[in-house]
């Protein structure tokens, strides 16, 4: 999209306040919050959720009262969804330490350290390529594009923000009253292994063909477990669609419903493969689960990561081309000659700081492993691969949004070349194990924020903001966020414990699992290879997403099951809505009320479910009540109403549907 023919809504000529208190003040605050938030949500679903809708409509709910303009909006949304991106790179990895066994509680200055050098790594190493990516009219940036259709709309229009607020009032209330944490009123899931009736009388036969029977207590038990009444879970399912979310949950089915019932099955003496004597047949059932099924998940993850980078080989190549060929343009233009929407922070000023980033991170590094090679070689290894995906994460952003952006396939990329190169340098055992995950964390942060922040600014590029000063708000943003995050992380780790049940963490478990392996030596490589032939199988047979499958078997089957449902709803929208035959204005009413409802639902439960863990690490004891799981079939009823009900009103008394003349 050259300069020349594209138009901002704000003129270059035009000079309107930007930089303001307000709009940075706000911008922090949902650095922040929204940060907290998606980490709950990544530990717990395995997937976070871009927030530049939300940021979007926040800012405009609360900037417009105080008579903000339309560029405060944007810099506070830049500011303020940075958060969620650097949560989604911490959340990937740093509680690989805790799963490794590598760290007994988060250290608080190493993960910080480690979170601020890669997010401030992603905003500087993204200005590079800035200009080739938002001007380049081959890519569609849809997200970004939709952002900025909202906003504008919203300038002349009331705002739609009420839809976001109060249903993150219904996803906190759900949280606090189905919560373990909270009240429980309603228990949110039911789960079980039954007996199937004959099928604990195994038929064998002997040498004379003659038959001898043998009953088992284990053999011919079923374990089910009951979608659970997840306020977050079904946003996100409703955000993905039901095409991705019946993938996920196809993962769920293959692994809870078709492989744990035939480990059940062969498994004589079930207890004799699991760590401890469990007495409760579920417990069994999951301890089981996590020894046998959860490594063929692992394998299929590493495979499907992969996966989808080739798919996405050539648009890697070029977008690796581009930013090298951008970065030799940016040396010799003038500053003077730029407009206001085109000038980005000072180049030298960029180089340079990029370089002094990388002393600290060599000294962070001699920290694990005791060796200044060591540390010297992580360091290179980190910044290289941090260019060459900041790069790759922006130009994937440009063509399918950061929603899809493979940044797990990138840090895996990392992960898997830094393991090499501490085995060739002899360093093995929890040191290495550390600099690995260490290295592999910085990448993913770089990666996450660097897609992001062009996602935020290319919706700038349109509004006409000025791309400097919203640099300098991403940096804020990433410097509040990464600054308080970890304490998030070690309350939901001291309450609720990342790796349990409630917060799997299934991508810092797969970073875990590989750096353990490759540099510890510690991997069930059978069972791995199982789960990467798994893989190659869907491959084959044409599977859209090998990735999202084996991340529904990692997860528990509750919480892939209600993402289904999430995505079922989805599909009823679009169903009851297309019957009406609205135009692209009424599709675009329908998408961005059921957007900022299913946004509200997250946010609220993510939120609350914070603050119950604090007020459970503040030794706060709340009331358990009845604890009725039926009663949770009230809140799928409450959950697919409001996101049926309100989207589908809000397109018919806008009157954009029906066949027009």
């Amino acid at each position: 999209m050259s300069n020349t023919t594209y138009k901002p809504y704000i003129s270059p000529d035009q000079s309107i306040k930007e930089i303001s208190f307000k709009a940075i003040f706000l911008g922090i605050i949902m650095a922040v919050v929204l940060g907290a938030a998606n980490a709950y949500l990544g530990l717990m679903a395995g997937m976070t959720v871009a927030a530049t809708f939300p940021a979007a409509v926040i800012s405009m709910a609360i900037l417009r009262p105080l008579k903000g303009t339309i560029l405060e909006e944007n810099l506070a949304r830049t500011t303020g969804a940075v958060g969620e991106a650097l949560a989604a790179g911490a959340i990937f990895t740093i509680p690989a330490f805790i799963i490794s066994g590598v760290w007994q509680k988060f250290d608080l200055f190493k993960s910080t350290m480690l979170m601020l050098v890669g997010g401030v790594l992603g905003v500087l190493l993204i200005v590079l390529v800035r200009r080739t990516l938002v001007e380049d009219a081959s890519l569609p940036f849809p997200e970004s594009v939709a952002c900025a259709a909202m906003v504008k709309t919203g300038q002349e229009a009331k705002s739609n923000a009420k839809f976001m607020f109060w249903s993150m009032g219904l996803g906190g209330l759900i949280e606090f009253f189905t919560s373990e944490n909270g009240i429980q009123v309603i228990k949110p899931y039911v789960k079980s292994v039954f007996k199937i009736p004959g099928l604990s009388r195994i038929t064998y036969l002997n040498e004379d063909n003659a038959e001898i029977y043998k009953t088992s207590s284990i053999k011919g038990r079923m374990f089910i477990e009951s979608p659970a009444a997840n306020a977050a879970l079904t946003g996100v399912g409703y955000i993905i669609g039901p095409k991705l979310a019946a993938l996920t949950f196809s993962g769920g089915v293959l692994g809870w419903l078709f492989l744990m019932p035939i480990l059940l099955f062969i498994s004589g003496e079930l207890k004799t493969i699991v760590a401890q004597d469990l007495s409760s047949w579920s417990e069994i059932a999951i301890s089981a689960y996590n020894a046998q099924i959860k490594p063929i998940a692992v394998g299929a993850m590493l495979v499907g990561a992969f996966y989808t980078l080739f798919k996405m080989r050539k648009s890697l190549a070029t977008g690796i081309g581009r930013s090298f060929a951008d970065v030799k343009k940016a040396r010799g233009e003038g500053a003077s000659e730029v407009p206001r929407t085109d000038k980005d922070l000072p180049f030298p000023l960029i180089i340079i700081s990029i370089l002094a980033l990388i002393i600290p991170m060599v000294f962070l590094y001699n920290m694990f492993t005791r060796s200044i090679g060591s540390s010297l070689v992580s360091a290179l290894v980190m910044i290289i691969m941090g260019l060459l995906f900041a790069a790759v994460a922006g130009y994937l952003v440009g063509i399918i949004g950061s929603s899809s952006n493979p940044i797990s396939g990138l840090t895996l990329t990392t992960l898997l070349i830094a393991a090499l190169m501490m085995l060739l340098m002899g360093q093995t055992g929890e040191a290495g194990i550390a600099a690995v995950i260490g290295v592999a964390a910085v990448v993913c942060c770089v990666a996450g924020v660097a897609g992001d922040m062009i996602q935020d600014w290319k919706v700038g590029h349109i509004l006409g903001g000025t791309p400097w000063k919203m640099q300098i708000g991403g940096i804020i943003g990433v410097i509040a966020a990464g600054v308080t995050l970890i304490f998030s992380l070690q309350l939901l780790h001291n309450t609720i414990g990342i790796g349990s049940e409630t917060l799997p963490a299934p991508q810092a478990g797969l970073m875990a699992t590989m750096a353990k392996g490759i540099v510890g030596g510690e991997m069930a490589w059978p069972l791995v290879i199982a789960g990467m032939l798994l893989a190659v199988v869907l491959i084959l047979i044409g599977s859209p997403s090998p990735m999202l499958i084996a991340v529904g078997m990692y997860l528990p089957f509750r919480s892939t099951a209600c993402i289904f449902f999430g995505g079922v709803v989805k599909y009823f929208v679009q169903s009851l809505t297309g019957r009406k035959k609205p135009n692209e204005k009424g599709k675009e009413i329908t998408e961005n009320i059921g957007l900022l409802l299913a946004s509200g639902l997250i946010a609220g439960q993510a939120l609350t479910g914070i603050i119950t863990a604090a007020l459970k690490g503040a030794k706060v004891s709340l009331p358990k009540s009845l604890s009725n799981p039926w009663l949770s079939l009230l809140i799928f009823i409450v959950l697919g109403f409001i996101l049926i009900y309100f989207p589908y009103k809000k397109m018919i008394a806008s009157g954009e549907y029906g066949e027009r003349k």
